[in-house]
């Protein structure tokens, strides 16, 4: 390289130009090859060549995407998703919730991913397989193809239990990883879904009670500066959120309801049972339900707990608070009498009752028995006694245009019928008079149930108890609105031995315990269609009372569209009542009529 780089500096001799030599002839002459146009060939065509090279790649690739898509869409979205990794920020600590008795409703665990990298396994990988095909409940072969994706990376398994997870990592693998995290968990699974509600695996409350009181479960910020320590040390178990509800009668009124559904091919269900002296919730069973540990593979529709959040016309079962408003109003007096024709005819309408074509009108009857055989035409007259602008003021007074105010989201609110119409028309207050042109939730006429029989006292119905230390004392309860009273003592206790009648003699026979003295009222309403108007479906009902000599409680059953041959309050939603308030009158050591208490287990 020096001697190189030396030389090329030396001077250099110049060297004469040698002589150009004429041209031969054949030279001076123009060659055909060395036209100035034919020079320009050999590019177009290199160019011809380089564009059908690009495209024949183009259309390689759009081939391959092509196939991509459509072939390996499914198997490349389930790596992707494999390979995700979730936000690292930690979710929020939440208090357990537990039921009146002490019983685990909802509770933050510590739980795994797992994740496996195949290309860094110690052992064969047959052998990894066959050792956790077990543990992850998976076939073998099953893993075996999953591996064969790719070679690191996969994600196999979401919410492992600290114990699985400590049974992989005592076969000591490598390319094993189990990332820790915590998790809502809601050890009762569907029993209470409705009412819990569930927090996402991003840790954000997403229905019921886990959004509605979502502020008051949260732990303290100074506990959630390391959830993971937190829920190890236990900071999570130091108060507890209590509700009202006893999982015992839970589960046999979610167990009865469920089978009454699907006996009865009905659209779903609910069971509801309420303290009437202070409005507290026993029971809300709901149907369907899902599961909220696996809400990712529910029917969306499933998440909406109808008892709350859907309207319905509540048929005869609002017969006795119609009685209740004649009695108040002093129009109606308990041994009055009405006549029963068995139909009516209201402008271009008649309405029947609903046993007229067997039986025809009864005449001369009680208002006991316009109860017990669910009369039509026997409310009417009971109801005309009122002025068109009383009876409206007394619909408002009841505040079915109102929340009942109860402490679960997404609670829809009845409807009356327009005023004026209301006013002028007579159909209007006629069809009224027996549970149709209103609408309301269940729970709203579990409130205004429990108003007839408790002192005339509109009761809050709720859930929730408040935040418990583990010493017991009380740390957070709701404030709730004041009791506000619609029916004075006189008129609730002249109401008692119609509604015995109903469930002793009546079309409520069905919900008859022996030894007990039980009150109810059957209902049967028409669903309005989609279009307007009513159609050949129904919403069954019952409410039931008990004990009658001194109400506690009141037990309502409905269920949506049961399908069948006499598919009514009395013969589908009576039997459920009847059910569950065996159950119920255990539970509270209720003693039968006459006999002495005993002490609830």
């Amino acid at each position: 390289m020096a001697r190189s780089f030396s030389s090329s500096l030396r001077p250099q001799r110049q060297r004469p130009a040698p002589r150009r030599q004429p041209p031969s002839p054949a030279e001076a002459s123009p060659r055909v090859d060395q036209h100035p146009r034919a020079k320009t060939a050999p590019s177009t065509a290199r160019l011809v060549m380089v564009w059908a090279a690009m495209m024949a790649m183009m259309a390689l690739l759009t081939g391959r995407l092509v196939w991509l898509q459509l072939k390996q869409g499914d198997t490349l979205g389930q790596m992707a998703a494999q390979q995700r990794v979730r936000s690292s920020q930690p979710m929020p600590l939440r208090y357990p919730i537990a039921d009146r008795q002490g019983t685990l409703l909802a509770m933050d665990r510590m739980v795994y991913t797992l994740y496996v990298h195949p290309k860094l396994f110690n052992k064969p990988a047959d052998d990894v397989a066959e050792a956790l095909s077990p543990l992850l409940n998976q076939p073998t072969a099953e893993l075996l193809d999953r591996w064969s994706t790719q070679p690191t990376g996969i994600r196999m398994v979401d919410g492992l239990t600290a114990e699985t997870a400590d049974r992989i990592r005592q076969k000591q693998f490598n390319g094993v990883d189990l990332v820790p995290q915590h998790q809502r968990f809601y050890p009762q699974e569907d029993l209470f879904a409705p009412v819990l509600g569930f927090v996402n695996l991003d840790g954000e409350a997403q229905a019921g009670l886990e959004i509605a009181h979502q502020d008051h479960l949260r732990l303290p910020e100074e506990d959630q500066s390391d959830p993971t320590l937190a829920l190890v040390q236990g900071q999570a178990n130091r108060a507890t959120f209590h509700l009202t509800l006893d999982s015992r009668l839970q589960r046999v009124a979610q167990k009865a309801l469920e089978a009454m559904v699907e006996e009865r091919s009905a659209k779903g269900g609910a069971i509801l049972v309420m303290d009437v002296n202070t409005g507290a919730l026993l029971t809300m069973a709901v149907a369907p339900t899902y599961n909220p540990n696996q809400y990712f593979r529910a029917d969306m529709a499933a998440f909406r707990n109808w008892a709350i959040s859907d309207l319905y016309e509540p048929g005869s079962t609002f017969k006795s608070i119609n009685v209740a408003i004649a009695l108040e109003a002093g129009v109606l007096q308990p041994d009055d009498r009405v006549y029963d024709s068995g139909q009516v005819r209201i402008g271009t309408s008649i309405i029947r009752n609903s046993d007229s074509a067997t039986v025809g009108g009864r005449g001369s009857m009680s208002i006991t028995d316009v109860m017990k055989y669910s009369s039509n035409v026997g409310m009417i007259r009971v109801m005309e006694k009122l002025t068109p602008e009383d009876y409206f003021q007394w619909l408002e007074k009841l505040g079915i245009e109102e929340p009942s105010g109860i402490d679960l989201p997404n609670e829809a609110v009845g409807r009356l019928q327009d005023r004026n119409q209301f006013l002028r028309g007579r159909a209007e207050r006629a069809t009224t008079s027996f549970g149709h042109g209103i609408s309301m939730t269940p729970i709203k006429m579990m409130q205004l149930q429990a108003a007839t029989v408790n002192g005339g006292r509109l009761v809050i119905p709720h859930v929730v108890q408040g935040l418990v230390a583990d010493d017991g004392t009380l740390l957070w309860e709701p404030q709730r609105p004041a009791v506000r009273p619609i029916f004075s003592e006189r008129t609730t206790q002249a109401l008692m031995p119609m509604l015995e009648a109903v469930v002793e003699s009546g079309t409520g026979q069905a919900a008859q315990i022996p030894g007990y003295r039980i009150g109810g009222k059957t209902g049967t309403a028409e669903k309005v269609k989609a279009g307007g108007g009513y159609g050949k479906s129904y919403v069954t009902s019952f409410v039931g009372v008990l004990p009658m000599e001194d109400p506690r409680y009141v037990v309502m059953a409905f269920l949506d569209e049961p399908r069948g041959a006499n598919a009514y309050g009395g013969t589908t939603a009576a039997p459920l009542v009847k059910e569950v308030s065996e159950a119920l009158l255990v539970l509270e050591g209720i003693p039968p009529s006459g006999a002495t208490a005993v002490s609830a287990p």
